[in-house]
């Protein structure tokens, strides 16, 4: 016999069985049978190998029919297994075909139905060639959802089931029909109403698997009807109510339903009839009731949703409601014959507008000039701002109606809403909405949508509507009081250099410290920000995003529009490149935009003008594009080079700068403007010592102009403002070019008649703050200059300010002071005029507010300031010549100016600050305290101190003012890391043309030093030192030079508290304290140190002056901290590791635990670090804060008290140990405990028990107590004094031993006392504060009250 295969065998040894079988010839266990395909007929069996694929059937012997059952489990049961009837001697060869659907077996068994037996029903013959068209009008009595076709459609297929139903039961009685049909046109009752239908509705006939189905349903139909002929009203609807109540309700509701599609009804000529089936009449069951309310929900929704249509079960149409409407409607409108009154309640006549105003907000509505309409003006209808929105009887339109308005289908409605916003934009640019609306218009805007409805309409394809959103944007970013501002600022001396107009956001405190690698995942990060992220931060950049230059180019380019639409993409191109260096670079880089510009309103050849009103500018020089150019060159050398290079900008400049204005074939303004600001691009490229060969050239032009323009301001006649802008273009533009000076001699007759000084004080904005606030609505992400307001309010910013001169005029003064310091004396009249002196002392403690809107006035300002103090130092320093005693009496002035100047200077002025620390900061000739005897005035306060061991004050500013110059040195060094921006701005304010690198001065984020730069070494530290190591490593682990730099900030901050008070008045009381605690958490033991810790003991002692004592404030943050309470942990965790005891650490310690600071400070003290109590050893005459600061007013903070009860009693809390918290625990628990004011009654119970507590105190040591000689050391040291027990005694250890009882009983009546007999605190006194010899009698009474009934009760 043959072995079967395994799953182990090989290929070789399948392939040697398979031998082996056929040697052995054996018959196979399996037989393939290939039978012929019977859907190919009998030429598929007679050719069968030259057939394609057939089928192959494999029979295996033995093998059952139906598969084993694995498992057991339950026998699925299958619906449609059921239906089919299979045979035992079946074949599975004829089933498998009678189930094979392939189509050539459908094909090859085609039968021909029997179509003997089905009614033939011919269509109707008309005398018409066409069928009669059914009209609407004949339509009215069908009503339903069905359109008329499907209503047709349904009519003939009812037609073809009557006739078979008709032709399959011809054995009917005719009198049974006739019956039903006269019961169909005669009124009967409801109990017969199942006579009117001529067949059953739910059975249908399916299912009963005989041939004459349809027979058989009618007569079991017949059956029903004739029992029901039999029964009563009353037995049917009892029999109704038993199927009712037997049934479910979504059946009973599914057969209703079923009723209610076949059974259409019909209206007759006299009116509607209604038509009911059995199941829809009344019942008294609550069953009934529910399922007819469930109906009549449905079919109310249904109606509601189709209006059009009315419900084809509804009983009685509504008549038309025509009362109080302007119109009736006729019978001969469409879809007319339901009238809703809701929707037609705009014919009606608009309500009068209130008359009285109200409390109550309401939506602002504008005219089509942007003009705010009160909602009580009554305004006519023919103006057009009536609509019919959510107020038709308001005029105007609201914000969201025009947003609405704008998406319209009709151009002249978009057109007209895009306008409309234009015009409100503009006037809530110029602040006319801020005392009429509630809310900022311009951000309601911006936060709906507005830039991105612009930039949709900049796409529209009518020219209209596009045209109007160029204006609205326009009136959104640009402002032309900014314009005009930064215009007549240009002439003054850097006034080329302006921030730029970047908003205000702070960078993300993840990406602070990270290296380049991380930051350009920020970077990138930025970059996948959506288009309205952007633009809600910043609306400029969020336009670039959007892909709004290309638009504009087309506009420009292909449509070529009005001459007031190139204006206003002019001037929103410039606004654009304004915002920074990067947008100015994506302007240049838009394709063929600048090229366009450049061709089409700049030409080198144009004719001229038919007409003064002109309908086009193209092929005409524009103003504004050459400002554009003006503006874009301000923002970098390169972007200069490429103006002047790649787009022609030196033919240009030779083309407008050449030709005078009144032959340039163009209006006199706009020629004149054109000339000047071709010599502002001019002035600009010179300003990067650009265009040199081109001033070679133009050399003699620019002579004949300046002669001219000279004779004409020395005639006496007004100069027009357009030809002095002209020439004072020219002057800059020659200012930058040649970088020379005056004849000084000139310049001093001269200075007799100028006196622009005096007008500083009024227009200043350092001195009045309030000059910046904006006029207009402000808005984050689209910050402005806010100059509307600053016109009219001062004259700083106009034509004749009082800046730009006297800024140019003492730049040349420096300038020959520093060439002949001889002459310097010359100028001590200017210095020392009334005006310049009280312009400098109003300066003096000024607090300017930093913004955009002040910015780039303070910025001119902070330079005609510095040029004033450098020509003072110089006066007060002149070594040629004795110094004048006038001018050595204001020296205090200008080192106060000066110090206050530092702090204020803003981004871009870092070269200023510089020079200010370098000359004048740290001069000891701007100190004349230190040589007036001040130091030792300062030593004879020290003497009324009566702790030796405080450091003198007056010796500590003598050795600081010997070290002024290394302190400078110090302070020069930790500003290293500004060298980049100091070089930089060095460059721009000394006029070093090659090397300027763009005129955009750095983004504006606040001063360019802190305002607590003085305390900058010591935080300097603690950010190296402290953070990283906690504070624990020593001296010798610090970096070279630590404490002498942390000793030389030491001194420069006595000096400043000392003499230059007011210089830190910016820096918060709370802030110089946590600088201060720098010192102790920079290292375990720097403040050891005896410089460092006499210098701090000084500076502790300023900060605890009454005055600065009562404006610490430690419930604000100091600035860079979250709270106060979280470096002050930091302090308690410091004090306990690494204090040892010291008075200065303990003093800084005790300092916030003053009553009137919170109380979580001294939970912290003696809940979490009570251990630090044994060390806090700091005197009453070492602290330098009154007692009282501490004590009063009584403490009601309860868990507090139970702490400085439990403190005292356990001997945490000794007079020996903290002499100064032993005095404020015992003055509160005293007050406490004998005072009588109401209060709550846990208070009072605490109250009772904390006095019964005390009262016992003595007896609540048992007798013969044991302790241990741990324990008793801590009772026993408040008793080594001679007055008690001698320290010999502790030798004998029996002694304490057999005695402890008592030694702890003396101390606790010790502490009895004092917190029964407390009287008042005394800081001068031994213990703290001084008591009673008896208790008072109202403490006694109420000690009695309290303790007297125990007493008597017999309990003690």
């Amino acid at each position: 016999m043959l072995r079967r295969p395994k799953p182990t065998d090989s290929e070789a040894d399948l392939l040697r069985e398979q031998q082996e079988l056929l040697a052995a010839r054996g018959q196979s266990s399996v037989a393939v049978v290939k039978r012929p395909d019977k859907r190919r007929g009998d030429a598929a069996a007679a050719e069968p190998h030259e057939q394609g694929i057939q089928r192959d059937v494999v029979t295996i012997e033995d093998l059952p029919d139906e598969l084993p059952t694995l498992t057991p489990a339950p026998p699925k049961k299958s619906r449609f297994k059921q239906e089919r009837v299979r045979f035992e001697d079946e074949d599975p060869d004829e089933r498998l075909d009678r189930h094979d659907t392939h189509i050539s077996a459908v094909l090859s068994r085609i039968i021909e139905r029997d179509t003997s037996a089905v009614p033939v029903s011919l269509p109707c013959i008309t005398g018409t060639a066409f069928p009669k068209v059914l009209h609407r009008s004949v339509m009215d009595t069908l009503r339903g959802r069905k359109s008329i076709f499907a209503r047709q459609i349904a009519a003939q297929r009812a037609k073809k089931e009557d006739v078979q139903s008709l032709n399959g039961s011809g054995t009917r009685d005719r009198s049974s029909a006739s019956r039903h049909v006269e019961n169909m046109e005669t009124e009967q009752p409801e109990s017969d109403v199942m006579d009117r239908v001529g067949g059953p509705v739910l059975l249908t006939g399916q299912g009963l698997g005989i041939a004459n189905s349809a027979m058989e349903t009618m007569k079991i139909h017949e059956e029903n009807q004739s029992k029901l002929q039999t029964m009563s009203q009353s037995e049917i609807l009892e029999e109704q109510r038993k199927l009712l109540a037997q049934l479910d309700p979504r059946l009973v509701e599914f057969v209703r339903s079923r009723k209610a599609q076949s059974t259409p009804g019909s209206e007759s000529a006299s009116g509607p009839v209604q038509r009911e089936d059995f199941l829809n009449e009344p019942l008294p069951n609550s069953t009934s009731q529910e399922l007819d309310h469930t109906i009549e929900a449905q079919e109310s929704q249904r109606e509601t949703m189709e209006d059009d249509e009315e419900d084809e079960n509804q009983l009685v149409v509504q008549a038309p409601i025509t009362g109080e409407l302007p119109i009736k409607p006729q019978k001969e409108w469409l879809h007319m014959d339901k009238v809703e009154s809701e929707k037609l309640e705009w014919t009606r006549d608009l309500p009068a507008p209130r008359k009285q105003s109200t409390k109550k907000a309401m939506q602002a509505r504008f005219d089509f000039a942007g003009t705010l309409i009160p909602p009580t003006k009554d305004l006519p209808t023919h103006l057009g701002l009536h609509h019919h929105g959510e107020e038709p009887e308001l005029a105007g339109y609201s914000l969201q109606e025009l947003f609405l308005l704008s998406r319209s289908q009709l151009n002249q409605q978009r057109n007209l809403a895009v306008s409309t916003l234009a015009n409100v934009l503009a006037k809530a640019r110029a602040g006319e909405y801020i005392s009429s609306l509630k809310g900022s218009v311009l951000s309601s805007l911006l936060d709906a949508g507005l830039l991105f409805l612009l930039r949709f309409s900049l796409d529209d394809s009518v020219e209209g509507v596009m045209s109007a959103a160029v204006h609205a944007l326009r009136a959104l970013l640009v402002s032309s009081d900014d314009e005009e501002c930064l215009d007549n600022a240009f002439p003054w001396l850097l006034g080329m250099a302006t921030f730029p107009l970047l908003p205000t956001a702070q960078e993300d405190e993840d990406d602070e410290g990270l290296d380049e690698t991380i930051k350009e995942t920020a970077r990138e990060k930025e970059e996948k920000k959506t288009d309205h992220d952007v633009a809600s931060q910043d609306v400029v950049k969020g336009f670039l995003k959007m892909q709004g230059l290309p638009r504009l180019r087309y506009i420009l380019e292909v449509v070529r529009p009005s001459p007031r639409v190139v204006l206003d993409i002019l001037e929103v191109l410039i606004r654009i490149a304004r915002h920074s260096t990067a947008a100015a670079t994506q302007i240049l880089a838009c394709p063929r935009l600048m090229n366009t510009v450049i061709s089409e309103f700049l030409p080198c050849s144009w004719a001229p003008a038919t007409s003064q009103a002109l309908s086009s500018l193209y092929g005409l020089p524009v103003a504004l594009a050459m400002k554009l150019l003006r503006v874009l060159a301000s923002a970098g050398r390169h972007a200069c080079a490429r103006i002047l290079n790649s787009l022609g900008g030196k033919e240009l400049l030779s083309r407008f700068v050449v030709v005078e204005p009144s032959e340039m074939l163009l209006e006199t303004g706009e020629a004149l403007r054109c000339s000047t600001e071709a010599l502002r691009l001019f002035a600009v490229a010179a300003s990067y010592g650009q265009a040199c060969n081109l001033y070679t050239d133009l050399y003699p032009v620019l002579v004949k102009r300046l002669q001219a323009g000279n004779l004409l301001c020395a005639s006496s006649e007004a100069v027009p403002i357009l030809e002095l802008d002209r020439i004072k273009a020219l002057m800059v533009l020659l200012t930058r070019v040649t970088q020379t000076a005056g004849c000084h001699e000139e310049l001093q007759r001269g200075l007799v008649r100028l006196d622009y000084t005096s007008t500083m004080w009024s227009s200043s904005m350092i001195c009045n703050p309030g000059l910046s606030a904006a006029g207009g609505e402000v808005v984050p992400s689209l910050p402005g200059l806010g100059c509307s307001r600053l016109k009219t309010s001062s004259t700083m910013a106009g034509p004749n300010t009082p800046l730009s001169l006297p800024t140019a005029l003492l730049y040349l003064l420096n300038t020959i002071t520093s060439i002949h310091k001889g002459l310097t004396k010359k100028f001590s009249h200017l210095i020392l005029s009334d005006s310049v002196l009280s312009y400098l002392r109003s300066c003096i403690g000024a607090m300017p507010s930093v913004s955009h809107m002040s910015a780039w006035i303070l910025h001119h300002e902070h330079h005609l300031l510095y040029l004033l103090l450098r020509l003072a130092h110089k006066l007060v320093t002149a070594t040629s010549v004795p110094v004048d005693p006038e001018v050595a009496k204001h020296a205090a002035l200008f080192h106060q100016v000066s110090l206050a100047l530092v702090s204020w200077l803003l981004p871009g002025s870092e070269y200023l600050a510089h020079e200010l620390m370098s000359v004048m900061t740290f001069s000891h000739c701007l100190l004349p305290e230190g040589v007036d005897g001040e130091t030792e005035v300062a030593a004879l306060a020290e003497l009324q101190l009566k702790d030796r061991t405080s450091p003198a004050v007056g010796a500590l500013l003598r050795d600081a003012l010997q070290h002024l110059p290394s302190i400078r040195g110090c302070y020069l060094t930790h500003l290293a890391h500004l060298e980049s921006s100091v070089l930089s701005s060095r460059d721009r304010y000394l006029g070093r043309t090659p090397f300027v690198s763009s005129h955009l001065l750095p983004e504006l984020t606040g001063p360019s030093l802190p305002t607590d730069w003085p305390f900058l070494p010591l935080i300097s530290l603690y950010e190296r030192m402290g953070l990283s190591a906690g504070g624990e490593q020593q001296v010798e682990s610090l970096p070279a030079g630590s404490v002498q730099s942390v000793t030389h900030c030491l001194q420069w901050l006595l000096v400043l508290e000392s003499w230059r008070e007011q210089a830190l008045t910016v820096v918060p009381p709370v802030a110089k304290l946590a600088r201060l605690a720098c010192v102790f958490l920079c290292s375990s033991d720097l403040f050891l140190e005896r410089p460092v810790q006499e210098l701090t003991w000084a500076l502790f002692r300023g900060l605890t002056r009454p005055a600065q004592l009562e404006a610490l404030d430690l419930g604000s943050p100091p600035p860079g901290l979250a709270s106060f309470h979280d470096l002050y942990s930091a302090l308690l965790a410091q004090y306990e590791a690494v204090s040892f005891g010291d008075p200065l650490f303990g003093c800084f310690m005790l300092l916030p635990l003053q009553r009137r600071y919170s109380v979580t400070m001294r939970l912290a003290v003696f809940g979490e670090h009570v251990g630090m109590l044994r060390s806090l050893g700091v005197s009453l005459q070492q602290l330098p804060i009154p007692l009282e600061k501490f004590t009063s007013p009584m403490e009601d903070s309860l868990p507090l008290l139970r702490l400085y009860f439990r403190a005292l009693v356990t001997g945490v809390l000794k007079r020996n140990w903290c002499p100064v918290l032993y005095a404020v625990a015992v003055a509160h628990l005293n007050a406490f405990i004998f005072s009588q004011d109401e209060v709550a009654e846990e208070k009072e119970a605490a109250r009772r028990s904390l006095l019964r507590k005390t009262y016992y105190l003595t007896d609540e040591v048992p007798s013969g107590t044991r302790l241990y000689l741990k324990e008793t050391f801590h009772y026993l040291h408040l008793l080594l004094s001679p007055l008690y027990i001698s320290r010999d005694v502790l030798t004998f250890p029996g002694f304490v031993y057999l005695s402890v009882t008592s030694l702890v009983s003396l101390f606790l009546q010790v502490l009895k006392n004092h917190l029964l007999l407390f009287r008042l605190p005394q800081q001068n006194s031994e213990l703290g504060f001084s008591t009673y010899e008896q208790l008072p009698p109202i403490r006694a009474r109420r000690l009695e009250s309290i303790v007297g009934k125990e007493v008597k009760g017999g309990e003690r």
